[in-house]
């Protein structure tokens, strides 16, 4: 039986959620725009700054900022691709993404666990990655698999090259993963392309993609630029997730922090086809609240989770880029 062939559990449609008018979006939009233009983007890699002034941003190489004018985003929104596939190791784990199918993940990179024979909350091991990996691979409800944990128990520098050995050597699904640098990032496509059969077998089916987040507010760091310009140089997809606090590192207005997240990840598509035209990238939000009553981010279940993402998802399909949205 092929896999994730259940159904409701792989490629639904979603109920279709309308949180946003035809008005909202051109509003939010013009915020996002003028954030870019005016605002800047802080890029914390000289490449990427290369990378976009050639493109036409202007650059402050004192702040590290980039101002992205109209046209070019808008560019760099028609150039990204609509929809593609998300490619397994083998065909029946493919997943297409951007047609409007609604497909689900574990989400990733935590860094504590409970032990499961002891109870104990410990540092995450990479033999713990290996169990997860298993995990995902017997449940035909994730279509995909993220990164789930950090390896603590192997030097940070190479915590990724673990990560992705130990994911993807326990699961034929997809599997997203995020660099420390520049380094590590050639090093990922160089262990790919030896699994695949070499770059350009890995470069026909691409079966990771790259992921990295920005910093709120406002703020590309150089791990993510990192994948942004591999993906782009070695065609692999990559994605971009926001993490804003709603109050704390973003606008305290939900509409605020949407146009902030918009910006954040929609500057790292302009990176994206800056460095090649028609790069696959994906953007996402993970954005939440502050609670301001205990200091503290109000994270997994709450409302404010929910209305984020989904208007954040609305504004991803209205520029016709896949997007990865926070569940509650």
């Amino acid at each position: 039986m092929k896999k994730n062939s259940y159904p409701c559990s792989y490629g639904g449609v979603g109920i279709g959620l309308r949180l946003l008018s035809d008005d909202d979006k051109q509003h939010l939009h013009s915020a996002v725009l003028e954030i870019l233009n005016t605002i800047g983007i802080k890029f914390e890699c000289d490449e990427a700054l290369d990378y976009l002034e050639k493109a036409g941003a202007t650059i402050d190489r004192k702040q590290c900022v980039a101002k992205m004018p109209e046209y070019m985003v808008n560019e760099a929104i028609s150039t990204a691709p609509g929809h593609y596939i998300l490619y397994g190791k083998k065909p029946e784990y493919d997943v297409t993404v951007g047609d409007g199918r609604v497909n689900f993940l574990p989400f990733g990179s935590g860094i504590m666990v409970q032990d499961l024979k002891t109870g104990e909350v410990r540092d995450s091991t990479k033999a713990d990655i290996v169990d997860c990996a298993r995990i995902i691979e017997s449940l035909d409800a994730y279509d995909l698999c993220m990164e789930t944990l950090v390896p603590r128990d192997v030097d940070p520098k190479v915590a990724s090259l673990h990560s992705f050995a130990a994911h993807n050597f326990h699961t034929n699904k997809n599997v997203t993963c995020g660099p420390a640098d520049k380094r590590s990032a050639e090093a990922l496509v160089e262990m790919a392309a030896i699994i695949a059969g070499g770059l350009e077998q890995l470069a026909a089916r691409p079966f990771f993609n790259f992921g990295g987040c920005s910093i709120s507010p406002l703020t590309i760091p150089d791990s993510t630029c990192q994948a942004i310009m591999a993906g782009a140089r070695y065609h692999v997809p990559c994605g971009c997730l926001s993490m804003a606090l709603a109050g704390g590192t973003s606008p305290v207005t939900l509409t605020g922090t949407v146009a902030m997240a918009l910006a954040e990840t929609l500057a790292a598509v302009v990176l994206s086809q800056s460095v090649k035209k028609g790069a696959e990238m994906l953007i996402g939000t993970s954005c939440c609240a502050l609670d301001l009553r205990h200091n503290a981010a109000a994270m997994v279940g709450t409302p404010e989770l929910a209305l984020i993402s989904a208007a954040f998802s609305e504004m991803a399909n209205y520029y016709q880029i896949p997007c990865i949205a926070a569940g509650t």
